[in-house]
């Protein structure tokens, strides 16, 4: 089964991504997640990242990767359903053993209250570094 968790691209090139994962009550694992107070599992916002850090390799004419390590990993704010996670990559270095090195992160973007209704705020949701393999296969 394959789980796309980024809904769109804001931006996308070969060095860099932005884009948005709206979190929404319909999905199926935020019942479990938790009961009484539904948010998106910290995995899936490392997924998203993940996904983000995939479509610029594959910009950059390598498509086949996968999350290898996950460095200095913080979370923050909680997202929530109604909120959107909005997740930024940018490649830092190219290592010599074809591994790929990314600073990655997550915010939350919720609705302001108050007088300027549709002002939003993001806060750190989470953040880190993600270092990208190549896919290994066996024949």
């Amino acid at each position: 089964m394959k789980f796309v968790l980024v809904d769109r691209f804001l931006s996308l090139d070969e060095n860099a991504a932005v884009a948005v994962k709206n979190v929404t009550a319909a999905e199926e694992y935020l019942g479990d997640h938790f009961p009484g107070f539904p948010v998106l599992p910290g995995v899936f916002m490392i997924e998203a990242l993940t996904q983000a850090a995939r479509a610029v390799m594959a910009k950059r004419g390598v498509p086949r990767m996968v999350l290898g390590e996950v460095k200095a990993l913080r979370y923050g704010s909680f997202v929530r359903p109604g909120e959107t996670l909005r997740v930024e990559v940018t490649l830092e270095k190219l290592l010599d053993d074809g591994r790929v090195s990314f600073k990655a992160a997550g915010t939350v973007v919720r609705l302001a209250s108050g007088p300027k209704e549709g002002d939003s705020k993001p806060e750190t949701a989470v953040s880190g570094r993600l270092i990208l393999r190549p896919l290994q296969t066996t024949e």
